[in-house]
């Protein structure tokens, strides 16, 4: 248990899902033209894959969607419940109470918009070896409008917001709302995170992407999502991690007495944290085959383990460790979930 927090120190805005998560054969993946470690959006050739998974396969339902994943694991080490509010839209149905019943558990302040003629949404999480696919069905997610923002309390609770964290997937559904967040913790001098979160979303969303970017006061992403980028940028094909990651701290910024930090993982190679002036690797602790569980969540835990001790002041360097921590915890485990006490030491 950490010193006392503020409540709803933390706010997300993100796609809550319900993982239906399964090991398959390489078949199915063919089957639906997906690749190993896939992350897309469903089209109408996929949604049949999401009742074969309950009804030809061992299926969990776990409760998902990035940014829901990362404040669950934040709260998880935190150990006090509300400092994480989280916004997003789900259907009114089962898997809705699923979600709100799992962020509960999990101590997240849940503010969900509800669309009353829209499923919840939910993602295929298609398991082949150490591998994971994931393809999302967004439906109710898709439905976000910026008017939930704008009722009064939920207005409230960004005003009061220490710190402020949104995945990319979030351009794919509503980029006003990431806008009205984004200028909220401007105005106020206060953290913006976001992260690349999948390379489609620099192949098809750059726009909003490269809108909302001077706000970012730190970026994540991993090596295929900062090569994505790089890609789309038109930077030289040949550059490194660390050149892009500098590329990226160097974009236009409207907060220049904040300079912008890139942190960038490699699964098992040392996660880059690059500033205007530095790039700092941290080891990660490599798993042997046999405890690796499934891979789903490592990224979204790497953050939670991160935000957990960025809303406490802790310094980048722990982190970052925490980070470590959490995502090598995450993939002993099925979907995005923990097991016990957290055992992170500073």
């Amino acid at each position: 248990m950490t010193s006392e927090l503020q409540e709803g120190a933390l706010v997300g805005c993100g796609n809550p899902l319900l993982d239906i998560s399964a090991t398959v054969p390489m078949d199915f993946l063919k089957k639906y033209e997906m690749k190993e470690d896939d992350a897309i959006l469903a089209e109408e050739r996929h949604m049949p894959i999401y009742r074969e998974l309950v009804d030809g396969f061992q299926a969990e339902f776990l409760a998902g969607g990035s940014v829901q994943n990362s404040l669950r694991i934040a709260q998880w080490i935190i150990g006090q419940p509300k400092v994480a509010v989280f916004f997003g839209c789900v259907g009114e149905d089962d898997y809705a109470t699923i979600l709100r019943q799992k962020a509960r558990d999990a101590g997240v302040d849940a503010h969900y918009q509800v669309s009353s003629d829209t499923p919840t949404g939910t993602c295929a999480v298609l398991i082949t070896g150490t591998h994971r696919s994931l393809c999302a069905n967004l439906a109710a997610a898709n439905r976000f409008t910026i008017d939930h923002l704008e009722q009064p309390a939920n207005k409230a609770l960004i005003e009061n917001a220490l710190y402020y964290y949104i995945s990319g997937f979030f351009l794919t559904v509503n980029p006003p709302s990431i806008m009205r967040v984004a200028a909220t913790a401007h105005a106020k001098q206060r953290p913006f995170l976001m992260n690349l979160s999948a390379p489609f979303i620099s192949q098809f969303f750059m726009g909003p992407l490269l809108d909302v970017m001077p706000y970012v006061d730190i970026i994540f992403g991993n090596e295929a999502e900062a090569h994505a980028f790089a890609t789309a940028q038109g930077w030289p094909k040949d550059e490194s991690l660390r050149e892009i990651g500098n590329r990226l701290v160097n974009l236009n910024k409207l907060n220049e007495s904040r300079p912008r930090i890139a942190i960038l993982t490699q699964g098992c190679d040392p996660v880059l944290l690059i500033q205007h002036d530095s790039v700092k690797e941290f080891p990660v602790t490599c798993l042997a085959a046999h405890e690796i569980v499934d891979t789903n969540g490592a990224g979204d835990a790497f953050v939670g383990g991160f935000l957990s001790q960025f809303v406490q002041g802790k310094s980048l360097d722990v982190c970052i460790r925490c980070g470590n921590y959490a995502a090598g915890h995450i993939i002993k485990n099925p979907g995005c979930t923990y097991s016990g006490a957290p055992q992170f030491i500073e």
